[in-house]
């Protein structure tokens, strides 16, 4: 099927570091228009390794004005202690959250007693206003979030099974492939999909395919990415 609304502006760079900068200063620049317009902002940010340069970045921006931006995080594994430096709020609340006096942050809590209810919860947050910029990386079979392959279009905030692919690759931040939580909630596509703007952070070649599918402008769901085609301002920053 064919994109109707596709659109990239992509940027390559040279390392990880001048990817990480770049993002930030497009960001910075949604930001600061977007703030000229309006007293508050919406974002949603993900947790990755691909992240890590753009927050370091993004938080050294003096122009920011991070009281009028409220924040959401994008998933969270099922079922992690509290604590764990595992867990995505973690993650970002040490490389972001905590480093800037954001208006207000809003997690995902993946060890909720009732999850369905959680996430009417987290979809409830979600619809009060508009999101105006969501920041994202992709993962190496194109999931988003935790949207996973064959993932729906009009998804809300979730619980998923995660394959075995993605288990493999977060295995890495475990001790092995058996401590890595099978399930997550995550927001759905359909959320993404209504942002007024998408940033996108990719790095390392073993998501170059996913990439450059996601590129060719047509919509698989067997490689969620490709979903942000129906999007119509998408910018991303990669490095090889």
């Amino acid at each position: 099927m064919n994109s109707v609304l596709y659109h990239y502006c992509v940027q390559r760079l040279p390392s990880r570091e001048e990817m990480g900068r770049a993002a930030a200063r497009q960001v910075r620049d949604l930001i600061c228009d977007l703030l000229r317009r309006k007293e508050s902002i919406r974002m949603i940010f993900a947790a990755a390794p691909s992240q890590n340069e753009f927050l370091e970045a993004l938080v050294k921006e003096p122009a920011i004005d991070f009281s009028r931006i409220t924040a959401f995080h994008m998933d969270e594994y099922v079922g992690l202690p509290k604590e764990a430096p595992q867990g995505f709020g973690n993650f970002l609340r040490d490389r972001l959250f905590s480093k800037a006096a954001f208006r207000q942050v809003h997690y995902i809590n993946g060890n909720a007693a009732d999850i369905q209810a959680e996430c009417e919860r987290y979809c409830a947050l979600l619809r009060e206003t508009p999101i105006d910029i969501v920041c994202l990386g992709i993962g190496e079979n194109g999931h988003i979030g935790f949207n996973e392959p064959a993932s729906k279009l009009d998804n809300k905030t979730h619980l998923t099974a995660l394959t075995e692919s993605t288990i493999e690759a977060n295995s890495r931040f475990f001790a092995s492939a058996d401590e890595v939580p099978r399930h997550a909630l995550t927001m759905g596509v359909g959320t993404i999909l209504k942002s007024k703007k998408i940033i996108i952070a990719i790095s390392g070649n073993k998501k170059l395919n996913a990439f450059h599918k996601m590129l060719e402008g047509q919509i698989d769901t067997s490689s969620p990415a490709t979903l942000l085609n129906l999007h119509n301002d998408v910018i991303v920053a990669f490095n090889e």
